[in-house]
């Protein structure tokens, strides 16, 4: 009988199961695929090392002069990037299961089927074995949405896109959200004729208008071609010798046997609690799987919490403070409400905003680059951030700390930030709060 068992191995997955068994409960994870799940393998960590190559390139190619650097002819060999995020690929899900195993989890090549409810717990089916278990932990991730478009099932999903060896001349991409732009900004610098199709009226999803705006900008002079507010009917019709559809992805629930027991799905998600629980008795949901902020950071989150609960301890999930981030050329970053979504909610609040070339340390490093910072208020007290430019995915942990404190503006104005820094906008911001930069 085991304490608990977790459906899938990616990040809401092994953290979990590490913590759970970290901390004395019999442990057993079914991951039938590679450990580290779509975020490690087919995601965010190859995208963000292929984009780290496309970067340097950039630098070197278009910018290098600016800072008294020149190169001649440089080349970006895509295939050693590739070969490079494989490296880093497996040295990282070999880490997950060195930590898996040094914990005493018991890691299972399976796929896990839920198959009924029993006296003090559950039965998991694997293969021909049934294990027993009192908690259960459900992390099965989320798949891409493939819209019933003519053509589709010849389209690249993020796992083909990060496959591939070679540079397509051509690139539709059927979607404009993170994951889109990302591979737009990408093919872009490596060399593709990248052509985006967007059927709302911008990008970034529910990205800050200004912010999502001003990035598309950028983008249009590198020479990407989006075109919004349009609908794809046929692959086929956009002309491009690769196309990859990049329009979402929604909780992986089928194939679980969790109609077995009961567990509540809705619109397609296990529904979860504020501690992580289904409507069944010991019977957890996170990451992907429950819908609420399909990221990693999130499923990790989530996964503590779950673990915590079960552990007697008393925890709960707080969504307001999640950062989100694309990771492009420069990056965007946000973190709660935007002015718009706030006023919509009836909150009172307004923004103010200031260059990010307020910031010393962002004006030696980014040349020509002006960037922005945008916070919104309620009142004295901060509720959201928003941000463009490089550097930024690492400061919005910060304002992630801000907000879950619910700080004033006088608190913030109290941290010190190390000098120079480009984390030091958000202190220059908050003084520029009392008096509007426009």
């Amino acid at each position: 009988m085991y304490d608990l068992i977790v459906l899938g191995g990616g990040p809401a997955g092994y953290r979990g199961a590490e913590i759970a068994a970290n901390n004395g409960l019999k442990t057993a994870l079914f991951e039938k695929r590679a450990l580290g799940g779509v975020c490690l393998n087919e995601g965010c960590i190859p995208s963000k090392s292929l984009l780290y190559s496309a970067k340097l390139y950039d630098l070197v190619k278009s910018g290098g002069e600016k800072y008294g650097v020149s190169c001649d002819n440089p080349v970006l060999d895509y295939a050693a990037a590739v070969k490079r995020k494989d490296k880093v690929v497996a040295a990282l899900t070999n880490g997950v299961e060195s930590a898996l195993k040094k914990s005493g989890v018991e890691i299972v090549r399976d796929h896990g089927l839920v198959r009924s409810r029993i006296e003090g717990g559950y039965e998991i089916e694997a293969g021909d074995d049934t294990l027993r278990t009192a908690n259960v932990l459900i992390c099965t991730g989320a798949e891409p949405i493939l819209p019933p478009i003519k053509g589709i099932e010849n389209a690249m999903t993020n796992r083909e896109i990060l496959a591939l060896t070679d540079i397509p001349e051509t690139l539709a991409i059927i979607g404009g959200g993170v994951i889109g732009l990302e591979m737009a900004s990408l093919f872009n610098s490596a060399g593709s004729k990248v052509t985006v199709w967007e059927m709302m009226d911008k990008v970034a999803g529910e990205f800050d208008r200004e912010i999502s705006e001003t990035l598309q900008k950028i983008y249009e002079k590198k020479g990407v071609v989006f075109n919004l507010g349009c609908s794809v009917s046929d692959t086929a019709s956009l002309g491009a010798d690769k196309v990859l559809v990049s329009t979402g992805r929604r909780p992986s629930t089928k194939g679980l046997g969790l109609e077995n027991i009961g567990v509540f799905i809705e619109r397609g998600a296990v529904v979860t609690d504020e501690q992580m629980k289904t409507n069944q008795p010991c019977v957890y949901a996170a990451g992907d799987v429950n819908g609420k902020s399909m990221l990693a950071h999130t499923a990790y989150r989530e996964a503590e919490v779950a673990v915590n609960n079960i552990l007697g301890k008393k925890d709960r999930m707080d969504y307001a403070a999640i950062p989100s981030v694309i990771y492009t050329n420069p990056e965007a970053a946000g973190i709660g409400e935007t002015l718009a979504s706030a006023l919509s909610k009836g909150i009172r609040a307004h923004e103010t905003k200031l260059p990010m070339l307020y910031a010393g340390r962002y004006m030696a490093e980014n040349e020509g680059e002006a960037g922005l910072c945008k916070l919104v208020w309620n009142d004295n007290r901060l509720i959201g951030a928003h941000m463009l430019g490089n550097s930024c995915s690492e400061i919005i942990s910060t304002l992630s700390a801000v907000l879950y404190r619910e700080m004033s503006a006088e608190q913030i104005k109290k941290i010190v930030f190390p000098h120079p820094t480009v984390s030091e906008i958000i202190k220059e911001a908050v003084f520029h709060a009392e008096k509007p930069v426009r």
